[in-house]
């Protein structure tokens, strides 16, 4: 007779210690973490790479790339890979003879899922228990990923035990099928280990770079170049490196994907806590599908007369006391349904009036413009809030903005076309591309303005910082 299989959650190891260990304290931390962190700018993604260090040096870099994540799609199975840091073992082990218990409750296990891994591939996937006893890369992703997600899902815990990139290989081959649309990827990762500051943000870069390429030949040829420069204290470029090639080999070569940074910091830049002499670097990164996002984003003319009648009618109705229903949004076009960064600007008889926007956005457009349109006319800290005999005076412009792109060159930057976005650790600064053209500045006055005027990193504050730049349409009321 066959046995019942007795379930055997797995225990948290570093709740506590990497994270808060109580719900409360822990929900208060991740409030923070992502109030910091940087908003979506990525929309059809397919997997992400985040840290895993202690909450108080990665933890915004962490939430910055599952802010990436949209919470509101219902995934089949969320597949989380790590590089094992106590144990070295053949092939990878999955968790399947329970969930995972957190503080705030379990992670669900696809354990049927993983059972499937186990007897399929034998010689590649194991239920080695030991490998995720205290192993932390996987167990302080879920605080974010529960905090993200609005819909139910279940977890696929796979511990890369392997040090041999033929390995990592066969086990993309097997994962390969399931990096489809239905499921989201979790690539567990931190960068380079114990370098000073600089030398961290040089190599860091140069990994980032390699990951960017999306080969995985590249990225191991980075990597034993990285070795070979003999950078004091470094121990390693990229811990978790067993587990970003094996996403390598799942997306190289395949045209529709394409793999983006969204931010980097190091444990150097911690308040309080960060030390500059040995550091570890951290990126978040995402793979999207750029076909789709591409083609799912026009602004018709009739979707440029719904955002401003928008945002008029929610000015008047604040101003009227009054509300205005809305119109269902199930008649919305998809494009005021996308998660883009907008600005409202207001002018009164040519006169800048107000003017308040988001970079990028964690709601959808037509939602975006109505809180923008309330802050441009009411909470711009340069006017008076508007009064209702000023709103016939009133003109609205909007300006709705691509995704942001890192450029590592200014010559990148066509005055005119494209805003920038400038930004080194907590200071950032934005200007749109019409600024450009209103002020008649030249390359380096525009950038020497905004990192001074709007970051408050100096005049060349710009020559060390990360770079974005954007586009816009932009279109007002006749």
């Amino acid at each position: 007779m066959k046995s019942i299989k007795k379930n055997i959650d797995r225990q948290p190891a570093v709740a506590g210690k990497f994270y808060p260990a109580e719900p409360e304290q822990l929900q208060l931390e991740l409030n923070n973490l992502f109030a910091r962190a940087i908003p979506k700018q990525s929309n059809h993604v397919r997997a992400i790479i985040s840290p895993h260090a202690g909450y108080v040096f990665s933890g915004k870099t962490a939430a910055s790339a599952f802010n990436q994540i949209d919470g509101e799609v219902t995934y089949k199975r969320i597949f989380l890979l790590a590089s094992s840091h106590h144990v070295s073992f053949d092939g990878a082990s999955v968790y399947c003879d329970g969930d995972f218990v957190m503080p705030y409750g379990k992670e669900i296990v696809d354990t049927l899922f993983g059972e499937m891994l186990t007897e399929r591939f034998p010689g590649i996937f194991t239920n080695n228990k030991t490998a995720h006893i205290n192993e932390h890369s996987i167990e302080v992703q879920l605080p974010f990923l529960h905090h993200v997600m609005k819909t139910r899902y279940r977890i696929v815990p796979i511990i890369i035990g392997t040090s041999n990139p033929a390995t990592c290989q066969r086990i993309a081959a097997i994962l390969r099928p399931y990096f489809n649309p239905n499921n989201l990827f979790v690539i567990s990762t931190d960068f380079s280990h114990y370098p000073e500051y600089s030398d961290a943000v040089k190599v860091d870069e140069l990994t980032q770079k390699a990951i960017l390429c999306n080969d995985p030949d590249i990225l191991l040829t980075t990597l034993r170049d990285n070795s070979r420069k003999h950078i004091p204290n470094l121990a390693t470029s990229l811990c978790g490196w067993t587990s970003v090639l094996t996403l390598l080999h799942i997306t190289t070569h395949k045209d529709a994907l394409e793999l983006r940074s969204i931010n980097y910091t190091n444990s150097g830049d911690t308040l309080f806590y960060g030390e500059k002499s040995q550091v570890v670097g951290y990126w978040a990164m995402v793979v999207v599908d750029k076909k789709v996002e591409k083609a799912d984003f026009h602004l018709s003319e009739a979707d440029k007369s719904t955002l401003l009648k928008i945002a008029r009618s929610t000015i008047d109705d604040h101003l009227n006391g009054t509300s205005t229903p809305d119109e269902n949004e199930g008649d919305y076009s998809g494009a005021l349904k996308e998660y883009c960064g907008a600005f409202v600007t207001l002018h009164e008889k040519g006169q800048l009036r107000g003017c308040i926007g988001r970079l990028v956005s964690s709601t959808p457009l037509h939602e975006t413009i109505h809180d923008m349109a309330i802050s441009a006319a009411f909470h711009d800290y340069r006017f008076m809030p508007l009064n209702v005999h000023e709103l016939p005076h009133i003109n609205i412009e909007i300006s709705v903005l691509s995704p942001l792109k890192k450029i590592e060159d200014i010559k990148d930057i066509e005055m005119g076309k494209h805003g920038i976005l400038i930004e080194k650790g907590h200071q950032s600064g934005v200007f749109l591309p019409q600024v450009a053209t209103e002020t008649g500045w030249n390359k380096e006055e525009y950038l020497g303005h905004c990192a001074r005027d709007k970051a408050g990193m100096g005049w060349e504050g710009w020559k060390t910082a990360n770079i974005y730049i954007f586009t816009a349409t932009v279109f007002e009321e006749l």
